[in-house]
Parts: structure tokens; C-alpha cells; sequence
């Protein structure tokens, strides 16, 4: 997320047929912005996140908005304009804690006809009325839903966080499990939540991912665990391990940025997540860890969902039950020092990529 370049060479330019020979092992390469806030049409998987804490008054809400991308490889050698050879996806939620009430949503788009669009030069994604976009240090999100509506500005107030080694972010035990991945820690919040026909004027935190690759599990893995954390006092944490059919950790990771800009990254082994407690799912009849011990060289963290039912059914769109939801950060003191969202995956059914 630095403003500059860090590294000699790049892959960008490089023939689709070099790209994906190279699936194997992504190069270290040069992440610049804005370019690299766009979309990555050449690689096969791309997501934009956005999440967040905001209050109106005493009132709390979680918020997500993720947009995906995906390359349909057997259709890119046909002409026709209605071949389909990107996928657009979105999944959009908000979490009323007052309410203990998630409302989510999704939708799905082959990309062009002016109905989904991924711009390369900037970070500018919309999928029929859902949008996200950036200005600069500037982004905003844009989305209306039978239930609930988005509509919120974000702005930078911390550079931009490279994960893993200066951007390329390792996701499994062989090279080729890894994708290119920052983070925007740290968001100023503000706009407006509505839920059920009413109106929040709100202010917060947010956190954006953009991450992007050619191949990012590995087959013995089923899913993840992940976190991204704003800190009160200005620090960002990110953990994450992929899990195996036995659960245990096939694969760790995450970085600690303190409020003075020092960035930790964490090695393989140095994140364990351990449940704590346990929901399971009316819906679906799926479990799911609700609170865990995160340990990390930072810290020995409890992480706690803020509501219990934060579960999205997204077998309309990518297929998958997951679980996504706003979350505390206790320290090791028993201190609430920040809040953020934990993802899970792969609970309800294998997950495949």
C-alpha cells in the first residue's frame, strides 16, 4: 500500500501464456497504485472487501461489502461477445448488533453489456446498482437492497499495508499457493446505513482487502480462518491460517502494523488459532467457532463475534455458506483494544478455488 515502488520488475507485463506458466510461483513483483487498486483480468481469482464498525448515536452496525472476480478459462478463446470470460460476483451484509439482526444479500453478473464492470486502471467495480470505487485517497461504496442499503465514504488516513513478502502473500506449504494481496487499514468512516426502511447517519472504521491469484488453495486444504483488526490506538492486525479435513492449520500467516507505522510480518507457525466457543447454525445446521484465542507474536488475543448469527447463504451467486461478521479484539489483559471481522469458511462443505 506504499505509494511507491518497491521492487524491480514485473509480471504485469507479461503475455497471459507467460502468466500462467508461471501459475506455479508468482513473481515477486512491483505493486503500483492506482493502477493495482484495478482489476487483474489475466489472473483466474480477484476480490475487493471492504468491512467495518459504524455508530449512529449508541446505536452499532457492522458492514461488508465484497465484490469477486473470476476467469472463466475455457471461454477466453471464443469471439463472440456473449461468451462469458469474466464473472462478477457480490456479497453485501449489515449487522444490526442492537437488533442481534444480520441482513445480507448477493449478486451475480457475467461482466460486460453495461451491467458489471471491473476497471483495470482503477479501482471502479459495479455489478448492476452495487458499486465501489476510489478518487484518490478516497473511496466509496454504493449498494440498495430490499432490506438494507450501503451508501458510505471512506478515506486513507494510513499508507498502504504490503502482506506477506512486499505484496506476495504465501497461502500454502508449495509456492504456487500464494496471491498478491495489500491491505487499507484504518478507513475514516461516514454516510449512511438503512435497514428496514430507516435511515442511520453514521461514522466509523473500515478495512479494505484487494487480493488476487492464479491459484490459492491447496488441495488438502478446506478453508480458512481470517482476521482483520483496527486497533483503538491505530494499529492493524491481520491473521489467517488454511485449515486441512482434520481442522488443523495446513498454513498461517498475518502481519502486525503498529500505530507508529512498524510492520511485523508473521513467519509459518507463529499464528495459532484455537476455538473457544461454539454456535451452530439454525439454518443451516452448520458449527462454527464464535469466539477464538488468536495467539500471535503481537499478542495473545480473544476474538469475539458481536452477535452469534452472522452467516451468509451465498449458494445463489459463489456457492458457498460462510460465516462473516463483525468482531472485538480483547488483549491478553482482557482489554477491548480494537474490533474488525472474522471470516470462516469451509465449515458447512470443503471449500474449492
Amino acid at each position: 500500500m506504499l505509494r511507491r515502488r518497491l521492487l524491480l520488475g514485473s509480471a504485469a507485463s507479461l503475455p497471459l501464456s507467460a502468466l500462467m506458466q508461471q501459475a506455479h510461483a508468482l513473481p515477486l513483483k512491483t505493486l503500483a497504485f492506482p493502477r493495482d487498486r484495478g482489476a487483474h483480468p489475466d489472473f483466474r481469482t480477484e476480490w475487493w472487501y471492504i468491512t467495518g464498525q459504524a455508530t449512529s448515536g449508541k446505536r452499532v452496525f457492522g458492514f461488508q461489502l465484497t465484490f469477486f472476480r473470476s476467469r472463466v478459462d475455457s471461454t477466453q478463446a471464443m469471439t463472440s461477445k456473449f461468451a462469458a470470460k469474466q464473472l462478477l460476483f457480490a456479497h453485501a451484509a449489515v449487522t444490526d448488533v442492537d437488533g442481534k439482526k444480520l441482513w445480507h444479500d448477493q449478486r451475480i453478473s457475467r461482466d460486460g453489456f453495461g451491467v458489471a464492470s471491473s476497471s483495470e486502471a482503477d479501482m471502479n467495480i459495479r455489478l448492476r446498482d452495487w458499486s465501489l470505487e476510489s478518487k484518490g485517497s478516497r473511496y466509496t461504496a454504493s449498494l440498495a437492497s430490499s432490506d438494507f442499503a450501503i451508501r458510505l465514504q471512506f478515506s486513507e488516513t494510513q499508507p498502504v499495508l504490503l502482506q506477506g513478502r512486499q505484496g506476495l502473500s504465501r497461502k500454502g506449504p508449495e509456492e504456487k499457493q500464494a496471491s498478491y494481496y495489500y491491505s487499507q487499514p484504518q478507513l475514516a468512516t461516514s454516510g449512511t446505513l438503512q435497514v428496514k426502511g430507516q435511515n442511520f447517519e453514521v461514522t466509523g472504521k473500515a478495512w479494505l482487502d484487494h487480493e488476487w491469484s492464479q491459484e490459492l488453495l491447496h488441495p488438502a486444504a478446506t478453508g480458512w480462518d481470517w482476521i482483520g483488526m483496527n486497533l483503538d490506538d491505530g494499529s492493524a492486525l491481520t491473521a489467517f491460517r488454511l485449515r486441512d479435513k482434520a481442522g488443523d492449520a495446513l498454513w498461517d500467516g498475518g502481519s502486525f502494523r503498529a500505530a507508529k507505522g512498524d510492520v511485523y510480518v508473521f513467519t509459518r507457525g507463529e499464528v495459532i488459532f484455537k476455538p473457544t466457543r461454539l454456535w451452530k447454525s439454525p439454518l443451516t445446521q452448520t458449527t462454527y467457532p464464535v469466539e477464538w484465542m488468536v495467539r500471535t507474536p503481537a499478542d495473545f488475543y480473544t476474538v469475539r463475534a458481536v452477535i452469534d448469527n452472522q452467516e451468509l447463504d451465498s449458494r445463489q451467486s459463489t456457492g458457498s455458506i460462510y460465516w462473516e461478521g463483525l468482531s472485538e479484539l480483547i488483549d491478553s489483559n482482557g482489554r477491548c483494544v480494537g474490533s474488525g471481522y472474522l471470516e470462516m469458511t469451509g465449515y458447512a462443505a470443503p471449500l474449492r478455488m
